[in-house]
């Protein structure tokens, strides 16, 4: 993963555990921490939910942020279809 002006990246590898298809995805990274997002309909509108197991070298805010920025580009791209 890599920071759109070169900024800052790093690896990412995963296995997916649980795929069901508008509803949820859920991965186990190689050092075992998972993470599970689901997809909850509520009237118009999709509820989308990240839960993660931390790692050590980083704050749990800092972590946040970073799966918030992704899950709020994910949300631009769905938008633009």
């Amino acid at each position: 993963m890599e920071a759109k002006d070169g900024s800052f990246g790093f690896d990412f590898e995963a296995e997916y555990s649980e795929v069901v298809p508008n509803k949820v995805i859920a991965f186990v990274m190689t050092d075992g921490r998972r993470a599970r997002t689901t997809f909850e309909q509520q009237g118009s509108a999709t509820v989308v939910t990240t839960v993660f197991d931390a790692e050590s070298q980083n704050s749990i805010e800092m972590q946040r942020n970073g799966w918030q920025a992704i899950l709020d580009n994910f949300k631009r791209y769905v938008e633009r279809l």
